[in-house]
Formats: C-alpha cells, sequence, structure tokens
C-alpha cells in the first residue's frame, strides 16, 4: 500500500490532461484487506465531508465496510433493506454453490433491485460519487454496488417558456431518468433506443442519445455518436456545452441544434428520424439535425386543425421579415429613397423628424440598443419586478424621448413594431439571431440605402443554402427542392395528407400515415 501512494506522489507530469484521483486508480484492484480498502478510499475521499465510511459486523462476525454520499442516498431505504439485514438477520442457510460473500450479499442479503459487483477501486468511487453505495467485506477482493438513489427533484411542470393553448402540459425536469420515462410513455417500443455515455472527466455526467431503430438513418446516428464522443472537458453542467461542441458551423448566429422541454416535441422529432441528446441535470433536450423551418413552427401546429396552423403560420413568416428587415428599410427609404414615400406620408415623416438632431441611422441604432437593453433588465430582474420594468421603462423612455427631440414619433413605432414581431418566433434562440442580423443591416441600410439591405439579404440566404446541420441540408426542404416534403413548410398539410417521413433524415420505412385515411361523410344508404 506504500507503494501505491508512493506511486501517485511520483506520477510524471503530463501522464493525463487533467489530474483527478480517479485517474490515479485506473486498474487499481481491490485488495482482500478491508483496512487497506478504506485507507485508500479515505484518501481519495480527502476532505470530502459528505462522504460517509459505515463500518459494520454482517451479524457480528465478518467486518464490512459502506461508503456512500450523504444526500444521495435514501437513508430509510438504507437502514431497511441494507444495514437491518446484514447486521440483525444474519447469513442466510442453505447456501449451495454461493461461495464468496460478495455474491450472497447480492443475491440473498441486500433487497435491492439494481445490484452490480466489481473489483476496481475506481469502479467503486465512480459508483459512490454517482449516488450509489459500496458494500465491502474482508477476504474479499470484490465490491458489491447497489443503487438507492435520491435526491431533491423538481415536481414535472409545463415549460414556462413553451407554453401552449392546446396541447400536453408535461416538460422535462433536471432528472435524466424523468425525461426517459416521459419519452416512453410516448413511445411505448423496443425500437426506442437510449445510449448511454458519461462525459465530462470532473462532473461525469451522464447523457443519453435516443433515436428509434429503423427510422433514424443510420448515418445520422453515427454522427452523433461521433461528435459526442470525441467531447473531451472538465464538465459538462447544461446541454448547451454540448450544443457548442457538436455543431457544424460555430461562427454562425443561426442554431443548428434545436432545443426543447417538451417530451411531445422530443417524441415527434424521434418519429421523422431525428436523434435527440439528454443530459442530466438540464431540462433541455437536444434534438440533431434541425432546420430553418422548424425553427418557425410551433407546438401547436400539429394540435390544431391544419387550416388554422397554416393561418398563423403564414402570419409568423411575415412578421419575420418585419423583425429583421422594417428599421432597416425605414432607415434606408428615410435616407436615400424618400420618392417611394407617398408624398402626405413623407411630409408627415419630415416634420416629426424635424426637431431631432440626429440622423435616421443613429435614431435606429439608439432606439434598437435601448429597446433591447429593457428586454434583457425584463428577463434578468424577478418576475413580477421585470414585467413592470420592461414595459413601463418602454413607455417612459419613448415618450420622454420624443417630448425631448432626441428621436422622431415614426422611429419609436418602427422599433416598437420590430420588437412585438421578434415575439412570434417559437424558438428564443432563432430569435436572437435575427434580432442580431438586424443590426448589420441597418449599418447597410444607413451607407448604401436599398442597395446595401439587398446586399445583406443576399449574404443571409446564401449563407442559410450552404450551412449544414449534421450534414443535412439546413434550408431544406426549400434549397435544395424536394416538393414531397414541402407539406409542413409554408402550410401544415392535415394529417391524412402527410403520408411519409421526410426524405431527408428517414432513408427507409418512410410510411406515416396509409393512404385512404381522408374523412369524410359515409357513404350508404341513409337511416332514420
Amino acid at each position: 500500500m506504500s507503494q501505491f501512494f508512493k506511486r501517485r506522489r511520483n506520477k510524471p507530469v503530463g501522464q493525463t490532461w487533467l489530474e483527478v484521483p480517479v485517474a490515479d486508480l485506473q486498474g487499481e484492484p481491490i485488495r482482500s484487506d478491508l483496512l487497506q480498502n478504506e485507507t485508500i478510499l479515505k484518501q481519495v475521499f480527502h476532505n470530502c465531508s459528505d462522504v460517509v465510511f459505515r463500518p459494520l459486523h454482517i451479524h457480528g462476525q465478518i467486518k464490512a465496510l459502506l461508503v456512500f454520499v450523504d444526500g444521495l442516498v435514501d437513508m430509510k431505504h438504507l437502514d431497511e433493506v441494507v444495514l437491518k439485514p446484514m447486521m440483525f438477520e444474519g447469513l442466510p442457510q442453505g447456501l449451495g454453490h454461493l461461495e464468496r460473500m460478495g455474491k450472497i450479499l447480492e443475491h440473498q442479503v441486500v433487497a435491492v433491485a439494481q445490484t452490480q459487483t466489481v473489483d476496481r477501486l475506481s469502479d467503486v468511487v465512480q459508483s459512490i460519487l454517482k449516488g450509489d453505495i459500496a458494500i465491502l467485506a474482508d477476504g474479499e477482493n470484490s465490491a458489491l454496488i447497489a443503487s438507492i438513489k435520491t435526491w431533491e427533484k423538481r415536481s414535472i411542470e409545463e415549460p414556462p417558456a413553451e407554453s401552449v393553448i392546446r396541447g400536453p402540459r408535461e416538460g422535462f425536469t433536471e432528472n435524466i431518468r424523468t425525461n426517459t420515462s416521459l419519452l416512453r410513455r410516448r413511445l411505448r417500443t423496443a425500437r426506442l433506443k437510449l445510449e448511454a455515455l458519461s462525459l465530462g472527466e470532473l462532473s461525469k455526467t451522464d447523457v443519453i442519445i435516443a433515436y428509434i431503430e429503423g427510422i433514424a438513418a443510420d448515418s445520422i446516428v453515427r454522427e452523433v455518436r461521433k461528435r459526442v464522443g470525441r467531447i473531451r472537458i472538465d464538465g459538462v453542467l447544461e446541454s448547451g456545452y454540448i450544443e457548442e461542441l457538436i455543431e457544424d458551423l460555430p461562427f454562425s448566429p443561426f442554431p443548428q441544434v434545436l432545443h426543447t422541454e417538451r417530451p411531445d416535441v422530443v417524441a415527434a422529432n424521434l418519429l421523422e428520424g431525428k436523434v435527440a441528446i439528454l443530459v442530466d441535470t438540464t431540462p433541455f433536450v437536444l434534438i440533431v439535425p434541425t432546420f430553418f423551418w422548424e425553427a418557425l413552427n410551433a407546438n401547436e401546429d400539429y394540435y390544431e386543425r391544419f387550416l388554422i396552423a397554416a393561418a398563423i403560420r403564414w402570419v409568423r413568416y411575415i412578421f419575420l421579415f418585419v423583425a429583421m428587415l422594417f428599421p432597416s428599410l425605414y432607415v434606408a427609404i428615410t435616407t436615400f429613397h424618400q420618392e417611394m414615400l407617398p408624398t402626405n406620408l413623407l411630409l408627415t415623416i419630415a416634420a416629426s423628424r424635424e426637431p431631432s438632431p440626429f440622423p435616421a441611422f443613429v435614431e435606429a441604432l439608439i432606439m434598437e440598443i435601448t429597446f433591447e437593453a429593457l428586454r434583457e433588465a425584463g428577463l434578468r430582474l424577478p418576475r413580477q419586478v421585470g414585467q413592470a420594468i420592461s414595459i413601463v421603462g418602454a413607455l417612459v423612455i419613448g415618450q420622454a424621448a420624443v417630448q425631448a427631440g432626441i428621436v422622431s414619433a415614426p422611429m419609436v413605432i418602427i422599433v416598437s413594431i420590430t420588437g412585438i414581431a421578434s415575439f412570434t418566433m417559437p424558438r428564443y434562440n432563432f430569435a436572437i439571431a435575427i434580432r442580431i442580423l438586424r443590426f448589420p443591416l441597418i449599418f447597410l441600410a444607413g451607407t448604401l440605402g436599398l442597395y446595401g439591405v439587398t446586399i445583406g439579404v443576399l449574404a443571409i440566404l446564401i449563407h442559410l443554402t450552404s450551412l449544414r446541420s449534421f450534414g443535412v441540408p439546413y434550408f431544406a426542404p426549400v434549397a435544395p427542392l424536394t416538393v414531397r416534403n414541402l407539406k409542413d413548410v409554408g402550410v401544415r398539410a392535415p394529417w391524412w395528407r402527410m403520408n411519409r417521413r421526410p426524405s431527408m433524415t428517414v432513408f427507409h420505412n418512410q410510411m406515416r400515415v396509409p393512404r385512404g385515411q381522408k374523412p369524410g361523410p359515409k357513404r350508404g344508404k341513409r337511416t332514420e
């Protein structure tokens, strides 16, 4: 044992990219001497006040040691199904072929559903840190790991950022097993595969890759495994860490990975051949690949009748252009192309802008930056205070700025309509991208007029058509054009017409709804 600690002290610098105690235990077997095992584990968990070492005697005969983390273990369950049977009931009679103490504890003493036997100290340490209990017995060179995890967790609630009028009210929580159970409730098939792995040299965060076998393309599943598996980082505290490490083009403002808190959204995307990445300790699930048009689709588009969903979707498309282009068009027209305005409107705008000392370009920048600051303040302040600050602040500052002659009234109206338009987008990260692009478009409008706006729009379209998400074209099915997949882009076709799954993500088993499902009045003999 002294050689073991000496080897740890003399470990060469740079042997591993991140020095952690568990890495020092790689390959170290469990000793048959319980005192040696206890000494090594106490050295590993030095100054860890929440790690409990509980010595005991099995029926007063065999020395044993329980090691667990206080707060991650169900103490009542530990007392009733582990400690009491070992300390008071003793070893069962008629052991038969069971001779090793570890097998006796696993099969006939410890009444826990999930148990396993390990023979390496590194496995013991990792199991303890995950919330399991480790049972080591004197004379045994293996340890029994029993799972009786428990910790405080948030109840299942409706996601505040993705609320719906019609649809399920359940949302993911920070517990990954709760999240997988929500998926299993919606997809009750053995073809739903949940591949588990661990990321983070220090956090050891549980990550699950979910897909439906036979629907998801094998190439996409392999690409997800490859990108997630190559991640090397000290800790993963939220799914955003993984999102930045697996996207195709990091410097693009557009999100290439969809994230959601709703299990129905994840289930729907899995049925379309996509892959979901669930991360422990966060309710946000990543979905890949994703497309530009999905950022404008809301959950209710698939729960309401298709005519209503199509009309509301077109409203979002219109306000997408308003949110991105309205300020830049106003700046370009009022600065360079006044002849495009009707005379009465031009005179009204000119009269309102007469007291303002700044050009329209500077006015737009001032108002846009102020509006973004108010929006950010409303999000970061407590909910009761934040809403009042954002609404009252916008009204008071806008009115005061107009009366002081700093900005013109039309500019306040333009910025307000633009801000409202950005709130119509269902995906928050996509709305942020549009808000960011608004500023370079305003700059181009203030320097080159409508020609600058046209150049900016063309640059955005070129970028979108060349962008990919896990190898799939981001602007599909419009570019490249796939007519059969347009049933869920401009409008949402009725379910009895969306017979096939998207061909961009599903290569096999594309049939979703068999033909002949169109409803209608029954023909035949009329009954009184």
